[in-house]
């Protein structure tokens, strides 16, 4: 498995890892290691659909905006994009 050395970490974070590993049964090593593969992996269990639909009821979108909405929109296929000439 591959090694990361991290240098220079403050004090404070350092204490707080620590005190955080402790309060979980972890090393602090092993915390470290929790962190950073949290940090780095998708979040399970929402994917954009699934984020737009729960925006939808976070803004307030009455069904009938919803309805309205699908009923207006484009429904043409998006033309490929061209690096050729820039157009606006």
């Amino acid at each position: 498995m591959p090694t990361l050395t991290v240098r220079n970490i403050p004090e404070d974070v350092h204490c707080a890892l620590k005190a955080l590993a402790a309060k979980n049964g972890n090393s602090t090593e092993a915390q470290v290691r929790e962190i950073l593969a949290a940090a780095v992996q998708p979040k399970e269990g929402q994917g954009v659909g699934e984020a737009l639909w729960n925006l939808r009821y976070a803004i307030g979108l009455t069904n009938d905006e919803a309805t309205e909405l699908e009923v207006n929109r484009e429904r043409s296929p998006a033309r490929p994009m061209s690096f050729d000439q820039l157009s606006f």
